[in-house]
Order: C-alpha cells, then structure tokens, then sequence
C-alpha cells in the first residue's frame, strides 16, 4: 500500500496588532476639545441696578400683563395649565372655551364625565391622559379640599396632572403669590441673557426669585414668558427690537 504524504499547509503570517494607546487616545482627545469648544461662556453677573432696570423697562411697556390661558375662575385657570402641558395656549383655549361653558367647578367636570371630557379636549395632544387627570384632580378636589383650589404649593402639586410649574402659575395667577412658574420660553431667557444660568427649571426659578426684586414678582413670570414668546426667540431672537438688547449678556446677539 502506497504510503500518502500531506504536503504542510502553510500557516498565514501574523498580523501584527494595531497599538491600542495610540488607537484609543487620538479619539478622546479629540472629544475632549471638541466638548470643551461647545462650553457657554461664563456671563459677567449683572448687578442689581441692571436688574432693576430690566424690569422697569417691561413695566413701563406692559404694566398689567395677563397669562395667554382663558379662564373664569382658579378652578378653571389649574384646569387650563393641566391641558397646556406639551400643548399651546391658543390650542388649550379653543378647545376649553366651549368646555368651561359646561363644567367650570369641580362637580360639573365630574358629572361630565371622562368621556364626553376627552370630545371636548380631544384636538390637544395627550387628551387621553389629560381628560383622565383633569376627572381625578376635580374629585380630589371636592374631597380633600372641599371643592376649592388649595391655596399651598404642595397641596396643588398632589392633584393628578400637576407639578411644580402648574402651581405655581395657580398660586401666582389666582391667588397673588410671588412665585415663578418657569416654562420653556423662562428657560430660555434667563439662560440666554443670563439673568439666571440654570441646568434645570429650578435652578432658574430660584435664580430669579433670588435677583428679581420684590416689587417685579407679581408680574415677572409673565413679562419673562412673554418676552420668550415674542421677542427672545429659539431659533431668531428678534435683538433689533429687544427692549434690553444693551444689557443682555448673549454673547451671538445680532445688535
């Protein structure tokens, strides 16, 4: 028998290994730049009499601001806010104008009814979840609080639906407290200016109840909102027309 030879089956030549230090370092670094290039620059503090200033000048131009949401009263007004989450205030109203006519107290919302509630809020987003909150908070209203808005922020804040921004637009717009309800348009303004940098919505609430000055509170919330709203854009700050463009402490504004 013929004795089968196997020629050796030549073996490939290693690779040689790519350095990882070299591999791994250039990326980071190269992070680490590009995180530290994108860091806001640190504002100069303004000082009180700038301050005083700012808001004097929104008085003088707006002396008795009023919030956007329709209501008749503060039952209606905490039913509105809880509707206007993640929705506008122009929408809220047109579908709360014809609700408010039909259930503007806590038992009439009940006797209303989660269903029929969500055909009259149903062009809102999340009318769902909103229409089932809005029935849990007007029972617990009628049963902790004896059918009337609570009056403290942590008694508003327990309602279905409600949070920190919800009672404190309660508080301030139906019963006269300084608070500062801080929405996306107050974020924004107390950040870009820098009147009150903040990471959260309550760093700047309680950066600008610390600097505004008592006499302004009743109303800051509203002039600082609406000056988000109309002035103090997202996207194109209208600064050409802005009443402290000369205080401002944005860095990219276009006057």
């Amino acid at each position: 028998m013929a004795k089968i030879t196997r020629k050796p089956v030549p073996r490939k030549a290693p690779v040689p290994k790519k350095k990882a230090k070299a591999a791994v370092t250039k990326p980071k670094a190269a992070a680490k730049k590009s995180l530290k290039a994108t860091k806001p620059t640190s504002f100069k503090p303004w000082t009180p009499a700038e301050i005083h200033e700012v808001f004097s000048r929104f008085r003088a131009a707006n002396p008795e601001p009023k919030g956007e949401l329709e209501h008749v009263n503060p039952f209606t007004l905490l039913v509105a806010v809880v509707l206007s989450a993640q929705a506008t205030d122009a929408g809220v109203n047109k579908a709360t104008r014809a609700l408010f006519e039909v259930a503007d107290t806590p038992q009439k919302m009940l006797d209303l009814g989660e269903e029929r509630l969500r055909d009259y809020i149903k062009t809102i987003g999340l009318y769902r979840t909103k229409a089932r909150n809005v029935i849990a908070l007007s029972a617990k209203v009628l049963s902790d609080f004896g059918g009337e808005v609570p009056r403290t922020r942590a008694e508003i804040e327990s309602l279905p639906g409600a949070g920190r921004k919800t009672a404190n637009v309660v508080l301030n717009m139906a019963f006269g407290e300084h608070t500062m309800a801080v929405d996306t348009h107050v974020f924004r303004v107390g950040n870009r200016t820098g009147l009150a940098p903040g990471k959260t919505p309550l760093d700047v609430e309680l950066g600008l109840e610390k600097v505004i000055p008592a006499e302004f509170m009743l109303h800051a919330h509203h002039w600082l909102i609406l000056h988000g709203r109309y002035t103090c854009l997202a996207r194109k700050p209208r600064c050409e027309v802005c009443l402290i463009n000369d205080l401002c402490r944005w860095p990219e504004k276009t006057v």
